[in-house]
């Protein structure tokens, strides 16, 4: 008995493969460093090493107002003398990171989108969702990012 080979039967045993490999790839190798990793809200992977490190003090933070953190890519926000708040840094229109915090608002500068320092609600569009809200634990006068 004879078999003819056909694309399709070249294409399905080349496509195995490649996801063998893939799957390969992947596993697990045994590099464990100690360190695990997350995903935050905003779907950045984060390891545990870094979380809980200063962000800022309480005092770099002004009332009715902000600091953008780029790297960390979160904002934070002390709407009230003593009640801080963090978001996302990126807006959630087309994903540009947020560029300054004034007059009560985060604003993006792509394309004017406004976000409440309260709460990250939209204070004016095009974005019509909030930013989302980052976990942040403030101890004596150190804001932390956790």
């Amino acid at each position: 008995m004879t078999y003819d080979t056909t694309r399709r039967t070249v294409l399905l045993a080349t496509g195995g493969t490649g996801a063998v490999a893939l799957v390969a790839a992947c596993g697990g190798g045994g590099g464990d460093n100690g360190s695990t990793s997350t995903v935050s809200p905003t779907g950045k992977e984060t390891t545990d090493a870094p979380a809980g490190r200063e962000l800022a003090s309480t005092d770099e933070i002004p009332v009715g107002g902000g600091k953008i953190f780029k790297n960390e890519e979160v904002v934070v926000t002390q709407p009230e003398q003593g009640q801080f708040k963090a978001f996302s840094a990126i807006c959630t229109h087309q994903r540009c990171t947020v560029g300054s915090v004034s007059d009560g608002t985060i604003n993006c500068p792509c394309h004017g989108s406004k976000f409440r320092i309260a709460d990250g609600a939209v204070a004016h569009g095009p974005a019509t969702r909030a930013l989302p809200a980052e976990q942040i634990t403030v101890e004596g006068n150190s804001i932390r990012l956790t």
